[in-house]
């Protein structure tokens, strides 16, 4: 008889996957603005939480999927949500690296965190996209995504830094997720590899030995094994025969779930129904991976962006008709004007078009990146740094900089010649 698989550990504590009540777009539409209202924000720096998280699910996928295939290469019967896991596992490997690749720690610390609740220290962005995986069932596409983002900025509005990372805040989310239901396929395998054994080891009693059985039960209750739905599903399926001996155990089963407010058909059931859940949940979040590389990131950041919207309202008309890349240069330079102010994006946007819309109407990039840029920076408070003063200054008067470090090099070089000169003639 084979020797009895390892005793539960402290691990088993599972997560969920990420899943609640499932919305429609009015509902999702009437859950962003509620979820605005509830998020406070930390100004405080904090350290990087979401780089460990994606190292602990990478953990968990890849022992998981060692489990599984040895599971297959035993002819044990793959669940459904398993046979997802194995069929798409180099897909998932690509994405975590995708996430990795994308998301260095400097980037990860720019954006704002939330300061309370679950979600504590991790950036609100994040927590909008995991709770839109837990409202859709895992099932992300552009409506709900948009409807979701859209709604939350009726309340406030999100940094163009947290627009563009919304793709890799959705692929992390959507790997903890995976990693979540991957948790929960390897538990049931070895709840059923527990099942299996005290399964063997009855039926082998009951064969040689039926008066021997009720030892085996005690053995059983002295190894205090865990009365999951899984492992009470496996072990009545394989215990159901026309051997007296055993319903004296399915006897002790039922006896022992009745005292916990259960029964045997209920945790049939239940454990029917978490692979079903499981089933779905990983095909959703594996084709919702798949959704993240059709979507023009590019078009959806500037249909969220509030300062793209602001921007085109340029007086000259220019800015709607330029490419994505000098657009994007322009919101660059907004970006770095907030964080240098007290100023939000949006006002630093708003006062940009203000000042184009003056005596003489000129194009918003007059501010923006020509010689307007010093007035907009003071009419919003921005604090030039040590480095932007030398910048400006280089800017400003290159010929004279050029000109002054040829001159310094020349004098540099006639020194140590006329001190050359003077050492032969003194020798």
């Amino acid at each position: 008889m084979r020797s009895a698989p390892p005793p539960p550990s402290a691990q088993e504590a599972l997560e969920y996957p990420l899943l609640s009540d499932l919305f429609s777009l009015e509902q999702l539409d009437k859950h962003g603005e509620a979820q605005a209202r509830q998020h406070k924000l930390d100004r405080r720096p904090g350290r990087e939480k979401l780089l460990p998280r994606l190292a602990r699910n990478e953990k968990i996928l890849t022992e998981t999927h060692a489990l599984l295939t040895s599971a297959t290469s035993a002819s044990a019967g793959l669940m459904p949500a398993g046979a997802w896991l194995l069929d798409n596992f180099f897909l998932i490997k690509e994405q975590i690296q995708l996430a990795r690749q994308h998301f260095p720690r400097p980037y990860s610390r720019q954006l704002p965190r939330l300061r309370a609740g679950q979600s504590v220290g991790l950036p609100r962005v994040y927590e909008i996209v995991r709770d839109l995986i837990c409202h859709v069932d895992g099932r992300v596409d552009e409506n709900n995504l948009r409807t979701i983002i859209a709604s939350y900025q009726r309340v406030t509005w999100l940094k163009l830094g947290e627009l563009w990372a919304v793709p890799i805040m959705l692929r992390l989310a959507l790997i903890e997720n995976i990693a979540r239901i991957a948790a929960r396929i390897a538990a049931r395998l070895r709840d059923g590899d527990r099942a299996d054994y005290w399964a063997a080891r009855m039926l082998e009693t009951a064969a040689s030995d039926p008066k021997n059985i009720i030892l085996d039960i005690a053995d059983m209750a002295r190894a205090d094994i865990p009365m999951s739905c899984a492992f009470i599903a496996e072990l009545v399926r394989r215990l159901q025969s026309h051997n007296p001996a055993l319903a004296l155990a399915l006897t002790w089963i039922e006896q022992r779930l009745t005292e916990q407010g259960q029964t045997i058909e209920r945790q049939v059931q239940l454990d029917s129904q978490q692979q079903a859940t499981n089933h779905i949940a990983i095909g959703n979040s594996i084709q919702s991976l798949r959704f993240l590389t059709s979507i023009n990131w590019k078009d959806f950041v500037e249909a969220m962006s509030r300062v793209e919207s602001i921007l085109r309202n340029d007086p000259a008309g220019v800015y709607a008709e330029m490419d994505f890349t000098t657009r994007d240069t322009y919101r660059h330079v907004i970006e770095k004007i907030a964080k240098q102010s007290h100023a939000t994006e949006e006002t630093v946007a708003a006062q940009a078009v203000a000042l184009a819309h003056g005596r003489q109407a000129t194009h918003v990039g007059a501010y923006l990146i020509h010689h307007g840029l010093p007035v907009l920076e003071h009419a919003v408070g921005m604090r030039l740094t040590i480095r932007d003063r030398l910048e400006r200054l280089r800017k400003k008067i290159p010929l004279l900089l050029y000109g002054g470090a040829i001159l310094g090099v020349t004098l540099v070089f006639t020194a140590l010649s006329l001190g050359a000169i003077h050492g032969a003639s003194a020798s």
